[in-house]
């Protein structure tokens, strides 16, 4: 019997040592297989809409690291991406805005003066008289609520055609050709700069049309309330000014630095977000909710400081945060806000609103993001805006993308 057994251990050391593997030894690592999602086209009579490809392992990362699982972070929310985003499209040029055909089809503007058709065709329309300079360009974007029939989309621009750097709001004839005729100026003499040009513009359930203008670098200028700069302005379709708005003027509300997101919830409030101090006293970026003929506190107050006659946010980032809110989108009483420098999509719920209940996704993976708007699929389409001078472009930078929030958790 123990001759036997020595016999087996001789037997197997000769085995492990053809094998080259030490009789002690256990394997080090583990193999691990990266797999791809499969790239999938779907074609309808308006889109052309292909699935992003997404890695189970950042590309990024290297072989150490993948080699092991690594922990999802707390903040901000993993998301199962495979059956979470779709690319819509690709290659745009700082895409500020986009907007919804009734029979089907996106259009965009982009920040150098082009209307982009989002479609397997890529028509494009250039739009006289923008300037694109720092902040300002072809700016928002907005259809009229009865466009089916009357064809009239509106837009906001800078321009230097008169010697003086302004921003206006204009609205064209949309043709059945894809081109634009009529031109019509709803309104301008909007102060403008290379910074703070705000540029939001949506009808609201009142039918009329509500504008965000930015201080253009003169912060006093928005607690002037016959100033047009650092506001919200409403006006009707044809650029008269509607009875309610206290001064008698476009100005709705006042003391704003830069708003660039409008929404309204399921009660009919009218939401803003807006963003605060840059430079070493950046951060206090807010989400307000607008009423009309308030004082909305810039330059006077920021964050959540109060002062008598002045409103103060009913959410903001905190100083030292920046989020740089860019649009908005309210989805069953849930604000959604995309970060340009923040990188990210936030969503609070408007009944619960707390810092500690603000939710954020897909922080740093698609770079900086303005673009947030409600399509009538029911899915979230949120747009980058990569190509601006303040990002990081990648190879299919800018894009548009949209995101099912059923999956949101």
């Amino acid at each position: 019997m123990k001759k036997k057994l020595i016999s087996l251990l001789v037997a197997g050391m000769i085995f492990l040592s053809a094998c080259n593997i030490p009789a002690s030894s256990t394997p080090s690592s583990a193999v691990v297989t990266t797999l791809a999602a499969p790239s999938v086209s779907i074609t309808n009579p308006t889109l052309e809409i292909t699935a992003v490809p997404t890695q189970l392992v950042s590309p990024s990362a290297t072989q150490a690291e993948t080699a092991l699982p690594q922990p999802a972070p707390a903040t901000p929310t993993t998301l199962p991406k495979l059956a979470l985003i779709t690319q819509v499209s690709k290659e745009l040029d700082t895409p500020w805005e986009i907007a919804f055909f009734p029979e089907g089809g996106i259009l965009a503007t982009e920040r150098s003066g082009i209307l982009a058709l989002i479609d397997k065709n890529g028509k494009q329309i250039t739009i006289a008289g923008v300037r694109e300079t720092g902040e300002g360009g072809l700016l928002g974007l907005a259809l009229h609520p009865d466009f089916a029939n009357n064809r009239w989309l509106y837009i906001y621009l800078t321009s230097n055609d008169t010697g003086t750097l302004t921003n206006r709001v204009e609205r064209y004839t949309y043709n059945a050709d894809h081109t634009v005729s009529k031109r019509v100026v709803i309104l301008d003499g909007i102060k403008a700069s290379a910074n703070h040009d705000g540029g939001r513009i949506r009808f609201g359930p009142d039918g009329l049309l509500y504008i965000t203008t930015g201080d253009a670098g003169s912060p006093q200028r928005a607690q002037d309330p016959q100033a047009l700069e650092g506001k919200i302005l409403r006006l009707t379709d044809e650029g008269k000014v509607p009875v309610g708005n206290r001064w008698g003027n476009p100005v709705y509300s006042i003391g704003h630095r830069n708003p660039q997101g409008l929404a309204w919830d399921s009660q009919g409030r009218l939401w803003a977000t807006e963003h605060g101090p840059s430079g070493t006293e950046t951060g206090n970026d807010e989400l307000n909710l607008i009423e009309a003929g308030k004082n909305y506190g810039w330059p006077v107050i920021r964050g959540m400081e109060t002062r008598a006659g002045m409103e103060t946010p009913k959410l903001e980032s905190g100083k030292g945060n920046t989020w740089a809110p860019g649009g908005l989108e309210i989805v069953k009483d849930v604000a959604f806000f995309p970060g340009l420098r923040g990188s990210a999509l936030y969503a609070v719920d408007l009944n619960d609103i707390r810092p500690e209940t603000l939710r954020t996704y897909f922080k740093g993976e698609y770079g900086r993001l303005r673009v947030a708007r409600l399509g009538p699929d029911g899915l979230l389409y949120l747009g980058t805006s990569n190509k601006d001078g303040r990002g990081s472009p990648g190879p299919d930078d800018d894009q548009l993308f949209k995101i099912d929030l059923t999956q949101l958790k």
